[in-house]
């Protein structure tokens, strides 16, 4: 007989910032890697979650993620998922 594992239940406690801080890490080394994998679109999607969790850190927070992260998400991906592009879709 097969089970399935039970769902795991939304925890009601605050989140950390620390804990904020290791997300959007992660969402940016996410997006680095379906880009390495030219994956745009999933790449992107990862992008705008990485750059919304980073825009609402504090610049001292922001000093904590990794350097080379930070140049990735600001200047190199902007380049070309910028405003400036044309959006997917279109």
């Amino acid at each position: 007989m097969h089970r399935v594992p039970a769902k795991k239940k939304p925890s009601n406690k605050p989140v950390s910032r620390a804990d904020v801080i290791k997300e959007a890490a992660r969402l940016i080394r996410s997006a680095r890697v379906q880009w390495d994998a030219h994956n745009n679109a999933a790449c992107r999607g990862e992008r705008t979650k990485a750059m919304a969790l980073y825009e609402s850190l504090t610049h001292e927070e922001r000093e904590k993620i990794p350097q080379t992260l930070r140049v990735w998400l600001r200047y190199r991906s902007e380049k070309y998922f910028g405003a400036h592009r044309t959006p997917p879709g279109s």
